[in-house]
This record gives structure tokens, sequence and C-alpha cells, in this order.
């Protein structure tokens, strides 16, 4: 490895002067180029956003974000929008650079980019611009800062009518959406109120409603039914006419057997042990009682209020007939359409939830709209925003760039590699033999070698004169990068010095 990198130093420092004139080349283009870029100046601006903190906290949670933060973030969304840098460029005189559509189009790209909106602080940020003239690079953080001030005065309420605007439109398009599906609903739920669950009834289909009518006029009828029996055995027990004696005051005690007996066969029925009892008293009261009191016979007043209560009960008991045949014949009537409830359900409950979720939006909207109401109005009896211009923009005094040292370094850099390339590509070119061991990779035998015949004194001037061209080149570089701009600035001095 040492006699490879031996080799190639040795047939490089034959191609020494090529490779220097070549650095040299390189480098006194590439310092001309760096001295051609224009200087670079930049202004900046510091603004302040004071924030009501006070109102922030009172309608945080209730009304629409209106912090501070938000309207600057806002304005840094909107001040480099196309509209401004136009109306930036007419007011600093930029656009007198452009001649033409494409080279305006140049002109507003180069202004967006050069300009920077930089956030220091939560209200605390930073307006720069950079450009090849100074007092161009301040009138435009100038300008770009007096927009800036005129968007913060007029952005806050042109939000929040916009704001309002948009709500109320909203508001108004689902008031008629809301309407229509109230409508449709109410349709739908009257043409299948049978058939859906009920509000008023627990959530009950009409169907079960008119089953359970159904279960009750029947157990309403039975009841009927029963009673009557129990009257048509109790007129048959009661005689239809009474002796005189019976009738007026000769037994009192067979008198209030028969009534209590007639109450409670009322109530119960033959069979009750209260009843047997009855019977028995009035069976004592009769045997006591004998069989005078008088020879006539009157008509029995119970008979005939039976009799009536009777009549009664039948009249009750078709009513009541009529109504379970009415009923019997709704239940079937809804069992034969009760094979497309599920679908009407389906359809019902889709309705439904389209009418909440509209009817949820409506509200959401209706608290919206009075959000917005409560910031305007705090708006307008406080200042929410107060903007307030800390570090004014100024003509910068010296260039931020570009920085002709680095870049200087970086052409000397680039002009000995270029050097050292060409040195390196003459040496893989050349075919000629610098070395023993290059002879010997032919297998030709080598006896040995026989040192240059080149006097030292040649060698040693060679290797001085590339010393003090390199060197040269190192002066070159300190002058350029210490004292360039100085001596450029006093060639044409010079030159007319010496002309003259």
């Amino acid at each position: 490895m040492l006699n490879e990198v031996r080799r190639y130093a040795s047939a490089g420092w034959q191609h020494k002067w090529k490779a220097l004139l070549l650095a040299w080349v390189v480098c006194i283009a590439g310092w001309a180029y760096v001295y051609t870029l224009p200087n670079q100046y930049r202004s900046s601006a510091r603004i302040h956003a004071d924030a009501d903190a006070i109102l922030g906290q009172v309608l945080s949670g209730i009304a629409v974000d209106n912090r501070p933060s938000g309207q600057v973030e806002t304005l840094q969304r909107t001040l480099f929008s196309r509209p401004n840098l136009e109306r930036v460029a007419a007011r600093t005189g930029l656009d007198l650079r452009a001649d033409s559509a494409a080279s305006r189009e140049a002109m507003l790209s180069r202004l967006e980019s050069s300009l920077r909106l930089g956030l220091q602080t939560r209200n605390l940020f930073t307006i720069t611009y950079t450009d090849t003239d100074a007092r161009m690079s301040r009138d435009v953080v100038q300008a770009l800062l007096t927009l800036f001030m005129e968007r913060a005065t007029a952005n806050d309420r042109q939000q929040m009518e916009n704001a309002r605007n948009f709500v109320n439109q909203q508001i108004q398009a689902y008031e008629i959406q809301l309407r229509e599906a109230e409508q449709r609903r109410a349709e739908f739920r009257a043409r299948y109120a049978d058939l859906l669950p009920s509000e008023t009834g627990g959530g009950a289909t009409g169907l079960e409603q008119a089953r359970q009518r159904l279960l009750t006029n029947r157990g309403n009828l039975q009841d009927a039914v029963a009673r009557r029996e129990r009257l048509k055995q109790e007129l048959e027990q009661t005689p239809q006419v009474l002796r005189a004696g019976e009738g007026g005051t000769g037994n009192p005690a067979l008198a209030e057997a028969e009534r209590t007996l007639r109450e409670l066969r009322l109530q119960y029925t033959d069979a009750h042990p209260a009843v047997a009892a009855a019977r028995a008293r009035v069976a004592e009261a009769r045997a006591l009682g004998g069989g005078g009191g008088g020879g006539g016979t009157i008509r029995n007043p119970l008979y005939e209020q039976i009799r009536t209560r009777l009549l009664d009960a039948d009249a009750q008991i078709g009513t009541l007939e009529r109504q379970v045949r009415q009923e019997q014949a709704n239940v079937e009537r809804l069992e034969a359409l009760a094979r497309t409830v599920p679908q009407l359900q389906a359809q019902f409950a889709n309705m439904d939830r389209d009418y909440s979720v509209l009817r949820r939006s409506y509200e959401e909207l209706l608290e919206r709209r009075e959000s917005v109401q409560l910031a305007g109005a705090a708006r307008s009896e406080a200042e929410r925003v107060r903007l307030e211009v800390v570090d004014p923009p100024t003509v910068p005094l010296a260039p931020i760039g570009p920085n002709r040292l680095l870049l200087g370094t970086a052409v000397l850099l680039a002009g000995l590699g270029a050097g050292a390339g060409l040195a390196l590509l003459f040496v893989l070119l050349d075919r000629s033999f610098y070395t023993v061991t290059d002879l010997r990779k032919l297998g030709l035998p080598v006896i040995g070698s026989i040192s240059s015949t080149e006097p030292a004194r040649s060698q040693r001037f060679a290797a001085f004169a590339f010393a003090c061209g390199f060197g040269l080149l190192i002066f070159a570089y300190g002058m350029v990068t210490a004292g360039g701009p100085a001596l450029i600035a006093r060639i044409p001095n010079l030159v007319a010095r010496f002309v003259a």
C-alpha cells in the first residue's frame, strides 16, 4: 500500500505544473464569481400582541375561539397571501423591477421566499425581509407592518360578521330540513298509528293495545254474565206476590230475615255459609210467624227490582258482546297487517334517527349563534387585541451575506481538489514506468535501476518554484478573504492613478 502511494506521488509530481495551473484557474474564476454576488441586507421589526386575558377566561368554553393567539395565527396565514404581496410590491416599488409577466411572477416568488414571520413568544413575533438593497429591505418590512396593522383592525370584525352570516344561513337551512322531517315523521306515524309504538301508550303498539282491550272486554263480559245468572237465580227464588200480612208489619222478623237473605244472594252464591245461615233464619221466622195475618195478596216490590236489574244486566251483556266482536275484528285486522311491522318499524326508526340528528345539529347551531353574539358583545365592550411595534424596521448598515469567507474557502478547496484530480487523471492515463515494480509487472527480468541524471539543483529549483506557486495561491486566498472587498474597492482608483 505504501509503495502504491509512493508511486502515485512520484507520478503525480511529474504533472505538478498542470495541477497548479488548473488550481489557479479554478480559484481565480471562483473568487471572481463570489465577489460578483450582491450583498444581502436584512431588516426586521418586532411586534407585541397584548391580549385581554380576563375576557379570554370569561368566554372560555361558552364562546367561539377568539383568543389573541388564534387571531395572530390567522393573520400569519393570511398576511403572505398573493393580494397582500402585490400590495407590498406596489407600495415599495418592487414591481418596477419587473418588466414582464414572467419577471413579475419571479419577483413575487422571491418576495414570498425572502419574507419571514417568526413567533418568539406567545405574543411577541418578528417580521424579517432580505434584499440586495438595504433601503428596500426596510421599506418592505414597513409596508408589511402597515398592512399587518390594517388587517388586525379589520380582520376581527370581518371574521365575526362572516361567522354570524354563516351560522344564520346554516340555521335557516336546518329549519327547512327539520320542518320537512317533522312533517314526514308525523304523516308516517298517522298512517301506521296502529302498528307503531305509541308515545302516549307507554311504547305499546296499536295491536298490543287492541289485544289488551279485547281481554278487558271479555273479562267484563264474563263478569256481566255471572252477575246475570245470579240475578236469575235470585229472581226464581223471590215470590212475585206477597200475602197482606207479609207486606205489612204483621211479622217484622220475617221481613228483616228475607231482606238480609236477598242482599247476601246479590253478593254471594247459594253455597256461601252466610247465605245458608240467612236461609235458615228465614225458615225459622216463617215457622214462628205461622200463616196468619190476612187473606189478601200484593205484588212483591223486590221481585220487580230484581227483574229490572236483570234487564239492565242483559243490556250490558249485549253491549259488551258487541264490543268484544268489534275488538276481535280489529285484532284480526291488525294481525293480518303485522307481517309488515318489521319493515315499517325499521323505516320509522330511520326517519326518527334522521330527525334526531337534524334536531341535535339545529340546537348546536342555535348555541353557536348565541356564542357568536356573546363574542361580538365582548369585543364591542373591550379591545380584544392591541398590536404594539416594539422594534420598528431600520435601514441595515452592514450586509448579512453572502458569507464570502466560507465561499472563498470552498473555492480554494475546489481548486486544490481539481488540481489533484487532474494530476491523478494524467497518472492513470500515462503508461510510463516510474518504478522498478512497474517493469516487473510486465513479467520481464529486471537487473536493477539507474538513478535520475537530472541535476539536484534543477530538482530543488523545480520544488522551490512549485512551492512558490502554491504559496502565492494561499496568499491570494488570504488577500481575498481578509482584504478582498477593500482591495477591490480601491482598484478603480489605482487604475486611474496608473493611467494618469
